[in-house]
């Protein structure tokens, strides 16, 4: 059986980083609300000449180095974000010319937060198909761009990067444990779209808009869901949370992670956590949070691996994956 085997992260952030303190001077907020109510004491902000496609690029090339494969050899790239360069063409085809690998398969795919994670399952799906053989699957936003930086429920939460991850196809040899991803699950319901929206559009308004959000229903739909996603892929493969070695989700809020361990009695050590450094950064949060905890070196090549992510829509998945 082919797998998709994860053989290479990595990660790439804007110049400015952007404290607490800083942000106080510019919106009515202080370190102290934000980090009671988010965990959050630091975010990235994107510079006029750092785009979606440029922090993508320079992750989807740390990936390719970590690899130590050939750019050359990558004949799939999905980019997740819900903050592209233009409204077309796909940003992900801009990354492509940027690594030197044309006449291969290049898009993006639209799921907000968790976009990474449905990106995640489209190239599995391709790759255990043989319609490609070595795919980079980003996370990548400027969500700095979309944000209201008056209304400071929702501004100080985000943040700008990206994250990435080389995906190879490999036979399993029908070993007992194989590396590779083992069961993805993703889920939508559109019903919840006024609780988590930008209110703008090509069709709609002609504007790009700004994001708003009703944080206490989120709240409240994302623990449930993201535990139960986390349970689904866990149960494909017969195991249970206390199988896992690391879960990393979406940093979207210290309070979510923590509610989440919580209700699946995990270990708060064995939860991946980057939302104090890196803030919100939809699509790009799990796989920024993947490629820290793979670089310091607690996750290493045979753990059992659970990304997961909720993002609006509502949208929300998992993956069971052996590094």
């Amino acid at each position: 059986m082919l797998r998709s085997v994860l053989i290479g992260t990595g990660s790439a952030l804007p110049r400015q980083a952007v404290s607490n303190a800083e942000l106080s001077e510019r919106v009515d907020t202080s370190d102290e609300w934000i980090v009671e109510r988010t965990g959050i004491t630091n975010r990235y902000i994107a510079a006029e000449d750092e785009t979606t496609s440029t922090l993508a690029l320079a992750a989807a090339k740390n990936a390719i180095e970590a690899a130590g494969i050939d750019a050359a050899t990558v004949d799939l790239i999905i980019l997740a974000t819900a903050t592209p360069d233009q409204t077309f063409p796909a940003t992900a085809t801009i990354v492509q010319h940027g690594l030197g690998c044309p006449g291969g398969i290049a898009f993006d795919v639209a799921a907000v937060c968790s976009g990474f994670l449905y990106a995640l399952g489209v190239a599995d799906s391709m790759l255990r198909t043989g319609m490609a053989r070595r795919a980079v699957v980003i996370g990548a936003e400027t969500f700095s761009r979309i944000l209201d930086w008056e209304d400071r429920t929702t501004c100080v939460l985000f943040g700008d990067g990206a994250g990435a991850v080389v995906l190879e196809a490999r036979d399993d040899d029908g070993a007992a444990q194989p590396r590779g991803i083992l069961s993805t699950r993703l889920h939508a319901d559109g019903a919840h779209n006024q609780l988590l929206f930008v209110d703008g559009g090509p069709s709609t308004t002609g504007t790009v808009g700004k994001l708003r959000m009703k944080g206490r229903e989120v709240f409240r739909h994302a623990i449930t869901n993201l535990a139960d996603v986390l349970n689904e892929v866990l149960a494909d493969e017969g195991l249970t949370p206390a199988d896992i070695d690391w879960l990393v989700p979406h940093q979207a809020n210290a309070r979510i992670l923590e509610g989440t361990a919580k209700k699946l009695n995990l270990p708060r050590e064995k939860v991946v956590m980057t939302v104090a450094e890196h803030a919100n950064t939809s699509a790009a949060s799990v796989p920024l949070a993947l490629d820290k905890a793979t670089r310091d070196g607690r996750v290493k090549q045979g753990d059992l691996v659970v990304l997961e992510a909720m993002g609006g829509g509502f949208t929300w998945g998992a993956s069971l994956i052996r590094i």
